[in-house]
């Protein structure tokens, strides 16, 4: 299991990603619903559950789900700037989830829901404080936008049963009451 941004290019390298592939890391509550979107859109070429911007070594779900490692449930997305840029990637993310509530999402609560880009450059930094700013001036929404952006020190890829856990599992509740109408109203905005 990759452990590392490097060994997720690496692997993406190795199933003949194209060669500019660059990685954004990005939480917004339950990484379900962020790997089910970010899958449809072109130009990714993959989407890696795990966890991030945390203080315990490689953590494990139910670590993440107490609270007490510091990890925020993420996805590492990788992406062909050539036919999405990260700025584009962006928008994406700020329409899938609410980047004005604090620790959580819908019925997610706590720490490991948080909103965050785990910026990968300085580019990066400056492309998610840009569009934050931008975002925060249009008044989309009425309160103001929470979202971290932090440097990323170490993702750690979640246990195999959470990747692709939509794909896998349209028929569960959570995937029906959750996931399935964001992806509807995403799907209608991309």
């Amino acid at each position: 299991m990759p452990r590392s941004s490097r060994d997720i290019i690496r692997i993406g390298a190795t199933l003949g990603m194209a060669d500019r592939t660059e990685l954004a890391t990005l939480a917004g509550g339950c990484f379900w619903c962020l790997e089910a979107a970010f899958e449809r859109l072109r130009g990714v070429q993959g989407v890696v559950s795990g966890y991030t911007g945390g203080h315990v070594p490689n953590p494990g779900y139910a670590q993440v789900c107490s609270g007490g490692t510091g990890h925020a449930e993420a996805v590492q997305v990788a992406f062909d700037p050539g036919v999405l840029s990260f700025s584009q990637l962006l928008q994406a993310f700020f329409s899938i989830h609410d980047p004005t509530t604090l620790n959580y999402q819908g019925a997610d609560v706590g720490t490991q829901y948080r909103s965050a880009i785990f910026y990968h450059t300085p580019e990066q930094k400056d492309e998610a404080e840009r569009i934050i700013g931008e975002l925060e001036s249009s008044g989309l929404w009425a309160n103001p936008i929470v979202t971290e952006v932090k440097p990323l020190i170490t993702f750690y890829p979640a246990e195999d049963h959470h990747q692709q856990y939509y794909r896998k599992n349209p028929e569960q509740p959570y995937c029906q009451m959750a996931i399935a109408p964001k992806l509807a109203k995403f799907g209608r905005e991309h």
